[in-house]
């Protein structure tokens, strides 16, 4: 795994719980494999929490563009706010 910054880890680990992130995409910004992103998680989050986000993604067919149907073409929800650095853009 590489050595990842705070900023790093903070925005890996918000793409990690997006339903529609997949791994690849998080792989293909941050050179991470799912394999890596499991160690990621299970090293910052509570054992609590990150029990809850492996039942949440065991399985999901949006966390993999392999498994993804046609339908799903873009990786947030239409209706999310446009975020910045972490900070909300105001419209």
């Amino acid at each position: 795994m590489a050595d990842l910054n705070l900023v790093e880890t903070d925005r890996i680990i918000e793409m990690a719980w997006e339903d529609r992130t997949t791994f690849e995409s998080i792989e293909k910004q941050f050179g991470l494999t799912e394999k890596d992103v499991i160690k990621l998680m299970r090293k910052n989050l509570k054992q609590s929490s990150f029990k809850m986000w492996r039942m949440r993604t065991n399985g999901r067919a949006t966390k993999h563009e392999q498994l993804r149907t046609e339908k799903v073409s873009r990786f947030k929800c239409s209706r999310q706010r446009t975020i910045s650095l972490n900070k909300i853009n105001r419209r």
